[in-house]
């Protein structure tokens, strides 16, 4: 199976090509990013390093959220088109999960987390199984200080991963003591290549024209408009047609 895989999820900007379990081209970067302008030129670029053509891939993989909403939706509206007019399946996979997947030992606790401001973390726990990140705590939006509570009840340790956590890690690390881990720098980053390596086994999205990023919180409009219209229907207008 030939797969694109795509995150845009946060400030990274990852893209990999892979051909089954052989990764055939990688690029991720965390410098001059704007998703808008350089993902399909990247996207060109690690097709052409890989020898391949749109037309030559099976599948599209992309991390779809949490993450920055601008980002998310860059992504997933590239993953959706791509997917569409070539005709192939597309598989949505969590940021954090595809975070998690940086670490491969066995039975590890793992806790990805991105800023998401004001205190707040988009966050979840994953334990390593088979090489593979399963959830444990599912992905949310939580502020810091109930997700260091949260994980205090585990008597062991837990790595945490993410560029966000140094900012936290006083909060976390009173919480947790000795259990908890700062994975090493390299691994704060978003790989493409893993987050196709789980989305070539991972179900595709039944209804394509449907699948939407997973932001886990509304924004600050919707939150306006939501407390200025608390008994109007407020399901997305496109779904409604």
């Amino acid at each position: 199976m030939k797969l694109l895989a795509i995150d845009t999820s946060n400030r990274p900007l990852s893209v990999a090509v892979l051909d089954d379990t052989k990764i055939l081209a990688t690029t991720t970067t965390t410098v001059g990013r704007n998703s808008s302008v350089t993902l399909l030129p990247l996207i060109e670029q690690s097709l052409k390093q890989a020898g391949l053509t749109p037309a030559e891939l099976d599948r599209v993989v992309v991390a779809d959220g949490p993450g920055s909403y601008t980002g998310l939706r860059i992504g997933v509206t590239t993953a959706k088109t791509l997917a569409y007019t070539l005709d192939k399946t597309l598989v949505g996979i969590s940021s954090l999960a595809a975070l998690a997947g940086n670490i491969v030992a066995e039975g590890q606790l793992v806790a990805p987390l991105f800023d998401a401001r004001r205190d707040n973390l988009f966050a979840g726990l994953y334990r390593i199984e088979n090489h593979q990140p399963v959830s444990v705590i599912a992905d949310q939006h939580v502020s810091v200080t109930d997700w260091a509570q949260k994980l205090a009840g585990y008597s062991e340790p837990i790595i945490f991963l993410g560029q966000a956590v140094d900012q936290y890690q006083s909060v976390l690390q009173a919480a947790l003591t000795t259990n908890f881990v700062r994975g090493l720098p390299q691994f704060d980053l978003p790989q493409a290549a893993i987050l196709g390596l789980m989305g070539r086994t991972a179900a595709p999205v039944e209804q394509l024209h449907a699948f939407v990023p997973n932001y886990l919180r509304l924004t600050q409009a919707e939150s306006e408009w939501l407390a200025k219209h608390p008994k109007e229907d407020h399901a997305p207008y496109v779904e409604k047609i």
